[in-house]
């Protein structure tokens, strides 16, 4: 089973949103092991959005993050990265698939929902970055012998 991260942004949990984001994965027949609604601290988004120091687009990004508490989930799932992408949509909105949360609820790059994890290895890294071993549940659903082979 691959796991992945996903992130509800402020945007999103300012608009009521994550209820959507967590029902489109539970449909798609992902299994939920870790969750937490927090406030961002300075400290971790600089860690996770480390890769993009220096860019122009670096503080705002920060700031951005740091505005509004956010949704941290943990996914686990055949294929899981590939499906929360395909679920979440491109990152520009308006390039995203119909049906997907970015073409269904954003307009904007800067205000595109949800972060989720881009390979197996960063799905790893920040599953480990924003979650302790602790605060993920093993456990299985009664019906996924429906959903996996």
């Amino acid at each position: 089973m691959e796991r992945t991260f996903v992130l509800v942004k402020p945007d999103g949990v300012q608009r009521g949103l994550v209820g959507e984001v967590i029902a489109r994965l539970e449909r798609r027949g992902l299994r939920l092991v870790g969750a937490k609604f927090m406030a961002v601290s300075q400290e971790l988004a600089e860690t996770h959005y480390g890769i993009h120091k220096g860019k122009p687009f670096y503080d705002g990004l920060i700031k951005y993050i740091t505005s509004a508490p956010v949704m941290a989930m943990v996914w686990e799932g055949n294929n899981a990265v590939a499906a929360v992408r395909q679920t979440m949509g491109a990152t520009n909105p308006t390039e995203a698939a119909p049906g997907s949360v970015r073409h269904d609820f954003g307009l904007e790059i800067g205000r595109n929902i949800t972060h989720a994890s881009d390979s197996p290895e960063n799905g790893i890294k920040e599953t480990e970055l924003w979650f302790k071993p602790e605060e993920l549940v093993e456990w299985s659903r009664a019906t996924e012998s429906w959903i996996f082979e």
